[in-house]
């Protein structure tokens, strides 16, 4: 059942409750929202060890939204579920959801351990790099009503992916409608990813009072972008492994079952 928390501006974040026991909170990706299949299935299995909390991102599902995006608000957003959960939770966050998660981490929200599943950094120039206006394109079109437009360019120019999966997914109704709901949601993933897929290095310390014990995943079939990023956000940070194996990937389809097994093994162990 639907439940709704209020945050710090006001805005209505809603969120399934599932399961028993340590608290675990899900942060979806771009495209994704509480009620996306592969979720659903995640919180699922997940939910015969912990208390799993998923929510809408702010302008999704059934979420609200404000005149105008900044990153705290999301962070705040966050912070209002870990807040119904208890004060402190696992949390796992996916692609930019992934992104989300860190920056929450890193300006204090409170949780007990953190796992980043493929984030979309792009650290040097080997595999696709996104173009150098794309926070701006991205946020233009949408702006233009261009729904359609900007899932395009989101998925061909910041994501890699051909043309032809675009051409793909348009004739599937199923499919593009849901990925039309929250087109205008875009701009909010981009502007967590600005100055993070420009092809340089992280920044050397930027994270380093970070204590809580962190996980991050990458797929080996993956993009070399996705996995030479979480390398070195796994080499970044001060408490953090890398883990590597076939089928964690996300460009594609997720395999719940094998996610919820390597966090079961993570979020289960001691701190």
């Amino acid at each position: 059942m639907m439940q709704t928390v209020i945050s710090k501006d006001g805005t209505r974040i809603a969120y399934d409750k599932t399961g028993k026991g340590p608290a675990l909170v899900l942060v979806a990706g771009a495209f994704s929202y509480r009620k996306f299949p592969q979720q659903v299935q995640l919180a699922k299995l997940l939910s015969e060890q912990f208390t799993v909390y998923s929510y809408d991102r702010r302008g999704r599902g059934d979420s609200g939204d404000a005149g105008s995006y900044e990153i705290t608000r999301e962070i705040e957003d966050l912070q209002a579920i870990i807040d119904e959960a208890g004060g402190s939770a696992c949390v796992w966050g996916l692609s930019s959801g992934a992104v989300l998660a860190l920056q929450a981490a890193a300006s204090g929200v409170r949780m007990t351990k953190l796992a980043l599943h493929e984030p979309p950094f792009v650290v040097d120039a080997e595999g696709h790099l996104p173009p150098a206006d794309f926070t701006q394109r991205v946020a233009e079109l949408i702006a233009d009503g261009n729904r359609a437009g900007a899932i395009k360019y989101f998925m061909t120019q910041g994501m890699g992916a051909p043309s032809f999966v675009v051409s793909m997914m348009r004739v599937m109704p199923g499919v593009w409608s849901k990925l039309m709901a929250v087109a205008h949601t875009l701009p909010y993933d981009a502007a967590l990813l600005h100055g993070y897929n420009e092809g340089r290095p992280l920044l050397a310390g930027q994270w380093s009072h970070m204590a809580v014990p962190t996980l991050v995943l990458e797929g080996t079939e993956s993009p070399i972008s996705l996995r030479n990023g979480a390398k070195a956000l796994a080499q970044a940070l001060p408490n953090a492994r890398l883990l590597s194996k076939r089928g964690l990937g996300h460009t594609k389809q997720l395999n719940a079952k094998l996610i919820a097994n390597e966090l079961r093994s993570f979020f289960g162990g001691e701190v």
